[in-house]
């Protein structure tokens, strides 16, 4: 009988020590993207892209960022807004394949947490956004679900490596078509 009301004492002792040394903090969705090239940054609100998304409506930090795309604001609405809708068991089964990981690994370039050092941080992350944002989504995702499901504060996006991957394709519906397709096929097929 003393050995239970020992043990049991352990294991409260326990639980509250890891409740108050060990307790993490729930990140509900990443908040800024902060826009690096070079040596120059910049950051938007995650609730302003939204909003421009849904209303065509911008503060003055996101306009002067729009405008540097070169693009019309109902282009960018449309990147911004499209979906993709591919079931849940589906993405998972592309985010843990070796294509997956592969396109995951090279995406972690582009879009990290902050002072990740390593691209597997960065791949856990994307992989988690985008399972998250399909669940959200009800099974449907677009890059404001997948910034809202992004599992860390800010999201850095690098344009230098952004640009490396652009030079290779023509333009950002081949990219995304590219990789929301053809990667599909062989996932459904098996």
């Amino acid at each position: 009988m003393q050995f239970s009301k020992s043990l049991v004492l352990k294991i409260f002792l326990l639980i509250i020590t890891n409740q108050i040394f060990l307790k993490t903090y729930r990140v509900e969705s990443a908040e800024k993207i902060k826009i690096v090239y070079s040596i120059f940054s910049r950051t938007v609100s995650v609730n302003s892209l939204k909003n421009f998304a849904e209303t065509g409506n911008t503060s003055n930090s996101l306009r002067r960022i729009l405008n540097t795309t070169g693009s019309s604001d109902d282009e960018i609405k449309s990147v911004l807004n499209k979906n993709f809708a591919i079931p849940i068991t589906i993405a998972s089964k592309l985010v843990y394949s070796e294509i997956g990981n592969i396109f995951l690994t090279r995406l972690s370039s582009i879009l990290h947490p902050p002072k990740a050092n390593d691209e597997k941080t960065g791949m856990l992350a994307l992989r988690s956004s985008v399972i998250q944002g399909l669940y959200l989504g009800d099974e449907k995702i677009n890059l404001i679900k997948f910034f809202e499901s992004y599992p860390t504060k800010t999201v850095i996006l690098n344009v230098n490596a952004l640009s490396k991957v652009m030079n290779k394709v023509e333009s950002v519906s081949e990219l995304l078509e590219f990789f929301s397709n053809k990667p599909l096929e062989k996932i459904k097929n098996n």
